[in-house]
């Protein structure tokens, strides 16, 4: 084993011992070890350079990455009686898992470049308009609350298929106009009621699917609401988390009234999984060519039966 008073110096720093409980438990590259915990590349080189210098990380190469794991076995007892001590070991070992399964899931990258194409040259009768209309159609009857629905657009396409929508905001305004334009067009299996987030107006295990739409990011307390989405969805109920990924763009706090800039899609899985969702997934699916480059985050996740 490396020198004591060496070790237990290097290991004393929070972010080296983050980073040996992450190579404890899988090898993983710089790249990697950046997006798990939001650290700068020369940062994480420099703590890997010297725990490597003490023996206590070895690397090996596999392409062009080099992968890092810990050489030295008998510092795991201790790493773990530390990882209590460490606040954001947790969210960690969530963003290892989201890590791991990138690494698998080497289809994606394809898809993503593909559907970046969609639409950027002209096709006669290819559309995105047109393929949501399709799916939209292929979606079971369900009952579906639309939790900060604004003036209801996703709610009005939903209601197509659904057996009944509920549309839910916190403006008097928004309700009264998404009320009118469902009247106007005949929508009857809308409904659109006035409330929070975190106290939706809806009963209890009455609602087949939750769905915020880029509303999440304007609860003052977004793990409160995604909880409160919960306690509506019947058992085996889904939810869906259509956000921004956490961003700086901090003008969007006085253009569009953003009480949060994004979610990390830690975040989100920690809020889905905290409020007992199974099956918990989530994505990158959309990414913005122009500045300021925001992206967009998919989750979902099943009710427990």
């Amino acid at each position: 084993m490396a020198s004591i008073l060496k070790t237990l110096k290097l290991i004393s720093d929070p972010s080296r011992l983050r980073l040996l409980l992450l190579l404890e438990r899988e090898e993983l590259s710089v790249a990697e070890l950046q997006e798990i915990l939001a650290m700068g590349q020369s940062r994480i080189s420099t703590h890997l350079s010297q725990l490597k210098g003490a023996g206590l990380v070895e690397d090996r190469k596999q392409g062009k990455n080099s992968l890092y794991r810990i050489c030295d076995r008998q510092l795991i007892d201790l790493l773990h009686s530390a990882a209590s001590e460490i606040p954001e070991a947790k969210d960690d070992a969530r963003a290892l898992q989201l890590v791991l399964e990138k690494r698998q899931d080497k289809v994606r990258g394809y898809f993503d470049e593909l559907a970046g194409k969609f639409g950027r040259d002209y096709v006669p009768g290819r559309s995105w308009k047109g393929l949501a209309e399709m799916l939209l159609q292929l979606m079971p009857p369900m009952v579906i609350a639309d939790l900060g629905a604004g003036e209801g657009t996703f709610s009005q396409l939903l209601a197509q298929r659904a057996e009944r929508v509920i549309a839910v905001d916190n403006s008097a305004k928004m309700v009264e106009f998404g009320a009118k334009l469902a009247r106007d067009n005949g929508i009857k299996n809308l409904e659109y009621r006035l409330g929070d987030l975190e106290t939706p107006p809806i009963d209890d295990t009455s609602i087949d699917l939750a769905f915020f739409s880029q509303s999440l990011h304007h609860a003052l307390h977004p793990e409160r609401a995604v909880a409160a989405a919960a306690r509506l969805l019947k058992p085996g109920g889904r939810i869906v988390i259509l956000d921004l990924k956490k961003h700086s763009f901090e003008q969007a706090r006085e253009l569009y009234a953003d009480t949060w800039l994004g979610f990390s899609e830690v975040e989100l899985r920690g809020f889905l999984e905290s409020a007992g969702f199974k099956a918990v997934q989530s994505w990158v699916v959309d990414r913005e060519a122009q500045s300021p480059g925001l992206e967009t985050i998919l989750a979902m996740g099943i009710k427990s039966a």
